[in-house]
């Protein structure tokens, strides 16, 4: 682990630069020397009062016996993995191009619904030429359902961008994996320890939790030094020969044994050394920051049908879903009388409402409730895409959002 050295202008300054060296094994007053401030001397009788006090600063993450818990894991973890590790497609080789595609897809998506994802899209895109290459229609269809449609654009500027400069080989270094688009610190930690044997930390909130429990910590995860801190307490302890097997060891354990709400300590490797467990406490970990209300939307959707051909467009960029087909929409909920006028200013000439259906579509910052009118009408406007429903679920990519009102004329 790589310690910088902080300037001292403060208490706290002083506090954690001279507990982080006083770990790194330096010579206290020589570099206490390099402070700038001249109320250094003050500042280090302070720190060592809070030091024994801890008043009013909850720095647990940085006690000697939390590191030694961490020192613990791969002990326990290696073994239990090598015994208890679900089969999972991704996990039969370290081709990086795998490691990579199954990570992005895993963000916001349970393994179990990722799995045929995974394969049909390796299928239709086997390596990363074939991403690079790919037309956008076909891409968008095959993560059709999975959300978060800016992780496959990324996928592809990262690929090109794989292509262009790597010659189609990944990039083995964190640091340099983190440079391509849609890939952050907790990605780039995976393909560079599975893939490459470094270690180097994949601190998502599965790790989170299990870290969280383990050591009781009590700061909320959600901050961003937090989620350094733990990562760098876990690079500490990687094992050199296992650097893969101990990342992928901790996203298991915290994927099917310390689970968010049901914990199964009695099946877990760490239980004997977990304080959240002896203490009873596991569901007060993690600790987060308070969550922000989503914002609520109203919108009215159009099932327009003419014949058996129903319209679709493409929604417009930059935005939410940009890019994406749709069925028409507008802002706010629209009465039955006020859809109907708001067709015919479609120039579809409608002649009915077939029928009516209320959802609700969730995304991570907003709410979507929605109002869904099947008009019947007499003519296929221009401006929009004229398909059977056969066809569209074939050929064009449209967010849950819309398409869970075509599967429900299918149920």
């Amino acid at each position: 682990m790589r310690f910088h050295n902080p300037e001292c202008r403060s208490v706290r300054d002083f506090y954690l630069f001279r507990t982080v060296r006083l770990k790194a094994g330096s010579n206290l007053n020589r570099e206490h020397r390099q402070c700038r401030s001249g109320q250094a001397c003050a500042a280090e009788k302070t720190a060592d009062k809070a030091l024994d006090a801890r008043e009013g600063m909850n720095m647990q993450y940085f006690d000697d016996t939390e590191q030694a818990l961490y020192a613990r894991l791969p002990g326990v973890l290696l073994p239990w993995y090598s015994q208890n590790a679900r089969d999972l497609p991704w996990r039969r080789d370290c081709d990086p191009y795998h490691v990579w595609i199954s990570e992005i897809m895993l963000q916001q998506t349970r393994a179990e619904v990722v799995c045929g994802y995974y394969l049909r899209f390796l299928q239709a895109l086997p390596d990363v030429f074939a991403l690079a290459s790919a037309p956008e229609k076909e891409l968008m269809k095959l993560w059709e359902g999975l959300g978060y449609y800016s992780r496959a654009r990324n996928l592809q500027k990262a690929a090109r961008i794989i292509v262009s400069q790597y010659g189609g080989r990944f990039p083995s270094s964190p640091e340099e994996i983190e440079t391509l688009p849609g890939i952050g610190p907790y990605t780039a930690g995976a393909i560079a320890s599975v893939c490459f044997g470094v270690p180097a930390a994949a601190v998502d909130g599965n790790v989170l939790r299990v870290v969280s429990r383990l050591t009781a910590l009590n700061q909320p995860v959600d901050l961003q030094k937090v989620k350094a801190q733990v990562s760098a307490r876990l690079m500490q302890v990687y094992p050199a020969e296992a650097c893969g097997a101990f990342t992928q060891a901790m996203m298991e354990l915290g994927a099917t044994v310390c689970t968010p709400k049901s914990p199964r300590c009695a099946a877990c490797p760490a239980a004997s050394f977990c304080r959240a467990a002896a203490a009873g406490t596991q569901k007060n970990y993690p600790v987060r920051l308070p969550k922000k209300e989503k914002k609520i939307q109203h919108r009215t959707v159009f099932y327009l049908s003419c014949g058996d051909r129903i319209a679709i467009l493409r929604r417009e960029a930059p935005g939410l879903l940009s890019g994406m087909w749709q069925l028409p929409d507008v802002p706010g909920e629209l009465g039955p009388n006020d859809a109907m006028a708001a067709a015919a200013g479609m120039l579809v000439e409608p002649t009915g409402i077939m029928w009516e259906k209320h959802r609700v579509h969730v995304f991570t910052h907003m709410r979507w409730e929605m109002v869904c009118y099947g008009i019947q009408c007499d003519r296929c406007a221009e401006g929009f895409i004229w398909a059977d429903s056969d066809t569209i679920r074939r050929q064009y990519a449209l967010p849950t959002a819309y398409r869970m009102f075509l599967d429900d004329l299918t149920v």
